[in-house]
């Protein structure tokens, strides 16, 4: 349609869409990659990443990850392959943040407690192009290979900090960066919708999803992280949060781009944790509440020295108020948030008030304790009924199902078209979390209708345990739910109920348990009885997490 303007011309009804076009001059493909060029162009000489005795800066460590992209190229990998790593935090896994995608190829970081059957299934589903490992984890990936059915490359991360296990592959990681004959050429992807990341995530079966991440996502998840958090360039970021869960919650990217300094920390142990922090000025971590409880039951001479305010990300099973009230009691700050694995870790945060801060500690605590409201780089977040969508009343007591709109939401499910289609039914993300949203517009989580256990900040799923329990051959009837655990949030606990004349202790099923599955997975509690059912014989397990968290 043609309109007339004052003068008597003719012009098009919208005259910005005319000669507006995206050009390279005013349109780039969002990625994070560009956070690492960047702080080593204004830091170069800005500390990095600390290691026990490493130490180095923006410039050392975008020198290494452009040697990592030039090793992985001459090797043949290109877009789209995938690059697996089994690590731990330590340098080489905040490198393969940037160097694996710079090279077009997908990082897949998989967890470090993962038994060797979820590890093979991984790496054949994911088809893998070439492995990095830690040493320490050798025991399972020695078997994982074993069964791959195939042969990969192998590159080993030698780490000084940890003597023991073997190594398995063809070279070690420093060699393989010395394998790069020139620095890998600085292009970013021109497509942002390119995946960056692989992850997977247990859901409600026995096989783990393979959840995508593309490079829009991932900037923009680190963004919100920086904004959320109100992250300056003399962050100092200590990592206890594994690296492989959902890309350390985007932190590798978030660090980058604040240029910040990351503090490696190999195992989470309280001793270690607290020494960080001293002697390194940690401004910030992120933590199950796990390691928050086990920071406030740390003996008090191991904190003396801490002086400088902490900030504290958590999420996971919702930490008791209690525990959120002894951190704030230590003069840390507390943020809770909540995200998946499908959505970049933390989207939704609890933001903070400044009219709730005189309030009693024990009210603040469980004002903190809910999940909260999208974050900055989240379009939409509703509580709303699971097959209408309809958003429920903002009254604190409907439950309803949580569900998210935006970029940081992922690509979709690898090789799994209806999975994909069924958790985006309707034009939103499916958490498939339960919640209800008060007044405010604050969700707090209720229930998990997936049945989903969050132990320690690692999902575990309750139909995978109940899989291997089955098995067994005096068993007849299992089901398998979450129950409260004051040191790992939730713990998987087990319904059993035995044909009849078979005897089995507890003991006997956690040692069944524990040749079948990772330990972290095994229930700490067997109740042997008669499985309650509704008169279409499903189990009610609303009934059975009652009696998990009475007995």
């Amino acid at each position: 349609m043609e309109i007339i303007n004052s003068c008597g011309e003719e012009m098009s009804e919208n005259p910005y869409a005319l000669g507006l076009d995206q050009n390279s001059a005013n349109f780039v493909a969002l990625s994070p990659l560009t956070f690492l060029e960047r702080a080593a162009s204004v830091w170069p000489d800005r500390t990095a990443i600390v290691h026990g005795t490493v130490r180095r800066s923006w410039a050392e460590t975008f020198t290494r990850c452009r040697k990592l992209a030039a090793a992985l190229k001459q090797r043949g990998i290109g877009l789209g392959d995938t690059v697996a790593m089994m690590g731990a935090n330590t340098p080489e896994t905040f490198e393969a943040h940037f160097g694996v995608p710079l090279a077009g190829a997908v990082l897949n970081a998989i967890n470090t407690r993962l038994d060797a059957e979820a590890v093979t299934f991984i790496l054949n589903h994911g088809e893998a192009k070439l492995l990095i490992t830690d040493r320490e984890f050798s025991p399972v990936i020695k078997k994982a290979l074993a069964d791959l059915g195939r042969t990969i490359p192998v590159i080993d991360i030698d780490d000084p900090q940890f003597i023991g296990g073997e190594l398995l592959g063809e070279t070690n990681y420093e060699d393989f960066l010395n394998e790069a004959r020139e620095l890998s050429a600085w292009e970013l992807p021109k497509d942002e919708w390119q995946a960056i990341a692989l992850n997977y995530t247990s859901g409600t079966t026995g096989n783990p999803k393979g959840v995508v991440y593309h490079h829009r996502g991932a900037y923009l998840n680190a963004v919100s992280n920086a904004l959320s958090w109100t992250l300056g360039d003399k962050t100092v970021y200590l990592w206890t949060l594994p690296m492989f869960h959902c890309n350390g919650w985007c932190f590798p990217w978030t660090v980058a781009l604040v240029a910040g300094t990351s503090v490696c920390l190999r195992h989470v142990r309280v001793e270690q944790l607290l020494a960080a922090i001293r002697a390194e000025k940690v401004t910030n971590f992120c933590g199950a509440p796990i390691v928050l409880n086990m920071i406030n039951n740390a003996p008090a001479e191991l904190k003396t020295g801490i002086e400088h305010p902490v900030k504290v990300m958590t999420a996971g099973a919702s930490p008791p108020a209690a525990v959120i009230a002894g951190i704030e009691g230590m003069g840390w700050q507390v943020t809770h948030v909540y995200g998946l694995t499908e959505c970049y870790g933390p989207t939704v945060q609890c933001v903070w008030h400044d009219k709730w801060d005189e309030l009693p500690m024990d009210q603040k605590a469980q004002l903190k304790a809910r999940q909260g409201v999208r974050g900055p780089m989240l379009e939409a977040v509703m509580v709303a009924d699971s097959l209408t969508l309809k958003p429920v009343p903002q009254d604190g007591k409907t439950m309803g199902e949580i569900f998210m709109r935006g970029n940081n939401v992922m690509k979709g499910y690898l090789k799994n078209p209806a999975a994909t289609d069924e958790a985006f039914l309707g034009g939103w993300f499916h958490t498939g979390d339960l919640a209800v949203c008060h007044p405010d517009g604050y969700v707090e989580i209720k229930d998990r209708s997936k049945d989903i256990i969050i132990s320690g900040g690692e999902n575990i799923s309750s139909i995978e345990i109940e899989d291997v329990l089955f098995k067994h051959p005096d068993i007849l009837e299992v089901a398998v739910v979450a129950r409260h655990d004051e040191k790992w949030g939730e713990t998987p606990c087990a319904f059993v109920c035995l044909k009849d004349g078979k005897t089995l202790t507890e003991a006997d099923l956690i040692a069944y348990c524990r040749e079948h599955m990772a330990h972290f997975k095994v229930p700490k509690k067997f109740i042997f009885a008669h499985l309650p059912k509704t008169s279409t014989g499903k189990v009610q397990k609303f009934v059975l997490r009652q009696m998990a968290n009475t007995l």
